[in-house]
């Protein structure tokens, strides 16, 4: 029998300050703190294969945090903010028609004007530029998979994880130990869900005094239209069809430079009916006879999906621990009814850097940062979500008719009355992984099969986000209990992860290896294809019993999105 190669000890590395994560919220923490002070050392780690090869949102950016952080910017001539909203539009649909909100109805804080229409992963890229310019070490291709602790529990630093490990978890032929980086303070901005933020908020029951984080999965493709179709610089919402009146969400159709058009869908994972599928309904949305015209003779460039924080003011965990912070979305910034969270995201980082800054300053190291806590609500992350922390609430509350309309009263009030809501700040009740509804009660979706031409499957979508995963590594999707996997997610709801999940990663089959309908359990198996994950986190948080653990696969493997 072959004798097992002896694991060797971690190597590390010391810095500063340790970042996890080079989104908005990183790569702005790391360039406030060199700004602050150029002899720190700073690094970021970033999962992807490269700065922004992760990144995805709609996006339309409210320049604010951009314009703190690097007020400079436009004599930038790399700068990505090319497109400027030159208008904006709000939709009610129904599935024939519908008809359009006026602007002069809408609270002030939804206006766009003055905001940019922006690829996020490139405004990353070019982040990621400004940092190293500065002497940040940016990282990319180190997937942050262990936190480290010393004896007093206090959080030191991170390793990145092992590589070269098969598919049973054991060292292969090209194994190499991941790496330690140890920082006076460590900084996690992972984004929504991450994997760090998830065991740190557990940990040290940072939850303890906030409502459940709730989410949503947003699902994205980029066309090329004809220039006729094309309208720079225009910006249209949506809610109602095809989502029924108990199930919230709604659609982002931006029109960027070149032709391009970005087209996006949300779905509140607050849904109760477990045969829903968000990829579908977004397939469903694109043939709408007001949107479908836009994408006559078009191509389809870019797709991916991705897990949105929704909780908002209420939902904010506490944000620091002995030796860090979490920054961006990992704390849950997205204002919900602006569909953006970038400009917060940048905001925290700064925030969190300035308070670091101070720290090491005064001599400080591995304790808590209770300024950056104690001071983002008074700031202007917490006027912005505060205004909006009942829109959430009142539309799961009432449904999307009644809900959108109480949510812009109360949005009115907030901005008119400097916060007050007749709601006060409302509960948004359970978990999202707790609203699904046994699938006896609920009715089947019967979706239309997709066209090739506007709509499509999920596997030929999964293609243009550049997915890849070596097959010769552990899964890197967990499931904890397979027994209960079977008897609770199959047999009580159907097999609801073959529907949330944009990527066709996982599959309910017979012994024949047919797709299994309902909530047959006789000889079913479940099937994980972890290859196609474009790490949306959807899984870890719809699955009815939290089942589903997602954790970061070898450094550098998921999607690699281009303009997205």
């Amino acid at each position: 029998m072959a004798e097992e190669m002896e694991i060797p000890e971690r190597e590390s590395m010391e810095f500063d300050v340790v970042i996890v994560g080079a989104g908005p919220a990183g790569l702005s923490a790391a360039i406030r703190l060199k700004q602050l002070n150029a002899d720190l050392s700073v690094v970021v780690l970033e999962k992807g294969a490269e700065v922004g090869a992760h990144i995805l949102s709609g996006a339309v950016v409210d320049p604010v945090g951009i314009n703190q952080l690097l007020p400079d910017w436009k004599d930038d001539p790399d700068h990505p903010f090319k497109t400027e909203v030159n208008r904006d539009e709000f939709f009610f649909m129904t599935q024939n028609g519908g008809f359009r909100l006026p602007n002069f109805a809408m609270p002030p804080l939804m206006n766009n004007h003055g905001n940019y229409i922006v690829s996020l992963g490139n405004v990353c890229r070019w982040l990621g530029t400004r940092a190293e310019a500065l002497g940040v070490e940016v990282y990319p291709g180190f997937a942050a998979a262990e936190v480290i602790y010393n004896d007093a529990g206090a959080v030191i630093g991170v390793a990145t994880g092992d590589m070269g490990l098969d598919s049973d978890g054991k060292p292969g032929p090209n194994f190499e130990r991941g790496m330690a980086l140890l920082g006076k303070y460590v900084l996690i901005g992972e984004g929504v869900r991450g994997s760090l933020a998830k065991q740190l908020i557990a940990d040290f029951d940072l939850g303890r005094d906030s409502e459940p984080q709730k989410f949503g999965i947003g699902l994205k493709e980029l066309w090329e239209v004809k220039p006729e179709n094309h309208k720079q610089g225009l910006v249209q919402h949506s809610f109602g069809w095809p989502l029924d009146s108990s199930t919230g969400g709604g659609s982002f159709l931006y029109h960027l430079e070149d032709n391009m058009v970005a087209v996006g869908f949300v779905v509140h994972l607050n849904y109760k009916n477990p045969y829903l599928s968000p990829f579908q309904e977004f397939q469903r949305f694109k043939t709408h006879p007001k949107v479908r015209g836009v994408f006559d003779d078009a191509k389809r460039i870019s797709y991916g999906a991705r897990a949105i924080t929704e909780g908002g003011w209420q939902s904010v965990p506490k944000l620091v621990f002995p030796g860090g912070a979490l920054i961006g979305c990992s704390a849950g910034f997205v204002n919900v009814p602006r569909i953006k969270g970038s400009h917060n995201a940048i905001l925290s980082g700064m925030l969190a850097a300035e308070k670091a800054n101070d720290a090491l300053a005064a001599g400080r190291a591995g304790d808590e940062l209770t300024e950056y806590d104690a001071e983002w609500r008074s700031g202007p992350i917490g006027k912005d979500l505060k205004k909006v922390r009942n829109a959430k609430p009142l539309w799961s509350k009432f449904g999307t008719t009644l809900g959108i309309m109480a949510g812009g009263f109360d949005m009115w009030c907030n901005t008119l009355f400097g916060g007050w809501s007749p709601f006060g700040t409302m509960s948004h009740g359970k978990p999202d992984y707790a609203t699904l509804e046994p699938a006896a009660g609920c009715t089947p979706i019967d979706y239309p099969k997709p066209d090739g031409k506007l709509t499509f499957d999920r596997l030929s979508s999964v293609f243009l986000s550049n997915t890849n995963h070596s097959e010769d590594q552990p899964p890197h999707l967990k499931v904890a209990n397979l027994d209960l996997q079977k008897s609770s997610a199959l047999g009580v709801y159907a097999g609801p992860s073959a529907r949330y999940c944009p990527a066709g990663v996982y599959e309910w089959v017979d012994s024949d290896g047919n797709a299994i309908v309902g909530t047959s359990t006789e000889d079913a198996k479940f099937v994980i294809n972890f290859q196609n994950c474009v790490h949306c986190k959807t899984c870890d948080i719809k699955d009815p019993n939290q089942n589903i653990n997602w954790t970061p696969p070898q450094g550098g493997e998921g999607p690699v999105y281009s303009n997205m």
